[in-house]
């Protein structure tokens, strides 16, 4: 009954660790803030326990889904801005570091060619893959697109993760009982939408690869 984080996930000072976890993993994406969603919202599960004492009963609240939601989505988009602003303030260094990596520079391009179409679900996307938030926001920084173009997008993926995450935490503790098994179970799902994300990011987009087949058609008509 998730007796080790019992204490934590029965304290209001969860929502205070949920929002410094989700706040501070897009700077350090080791940061398990999605399997410390999903273990409050498994606690929430179980609606409230009831605790026998000796002169009556003592009732301790378990988290409330709407606002461990709130907060997971609020310090979503916060980080995102702040890793936006860093991003766009870093520099030739920063410009020099993102040149070197092949990962950050085909995010920029992508990203930036999604954004120009009036699009960005490539940001929602990215906010389930493994590190896809940093490189997503850095990048849109790095870049000085403008914050009307990613700031929203950011919103909706920071949103559209939290109650992803909340969802799956709760519904797997409603299916599977407020356990470690629930827990689990919810986190591989989590786990396996990162991965399906991973690929979607990776993949081409049609502009890029058209970009490349045209440039490999005049190089061979040369």
């Amino acid at each position: 009954m998730l007796e080790s984080v019992g204490a934590l996930t029965g304290s209001p000072w969860i929502y205070a660790v949920v929002a410094l976890s989700v706040l501070l993993d897009v700077f350090l994406p080791v940061l398990p803030s999605g399997v410390l969603v999903i273990t409050a919202a498994t606690a929430a599960a179980a609606s409230t326990t009831t605790v026998t004492a000796a002169a009556g009963e003592a009732t301790r609240h378990v988290p409330s889904l709407l606002v461990l939601t709130l907060c997971a989505a609020t310090a979503s988009v916060l980080g995102d801005l702040v890793a936006y602003r860093l991003a766009w303030r870093g520099g030739d260094r920063l410009d020099r570091a993102i040149a070197r990596s092949r990962r950050l520079t085909t995010a920029q391009e992508r990203l930036g060619a999604a954004l120009s179409r009036g699009g960005g679900a490539l940001v929602v996307v990215a906010r389930f893959a493994p590190a896809g938030r940093s490189v997503v926001s850095l990048g849109a920084g790095a870049a000085h697109r403008k914050v009307k173009e990613f700031l929203p997008w950011s919103a909706v993926a920071g949103v559209a993760w939290a109650v992803y995450s909340v969802g799956l935490g709760y519904f797997g503790g409603q299916w599977l009982g407020a356990s470690w098994l629930g827990t689990a179970v919810s986190v591989l799902a989590l786990f396996l939408a990162g991965a399906l994300a991973a690929l979607v990011v990776r993949r081409p987009s049609p502009t890029v690869a058209a970009t490349g087949t045209a440039t490999a058609g005049v190089t061979a008509g040369h």
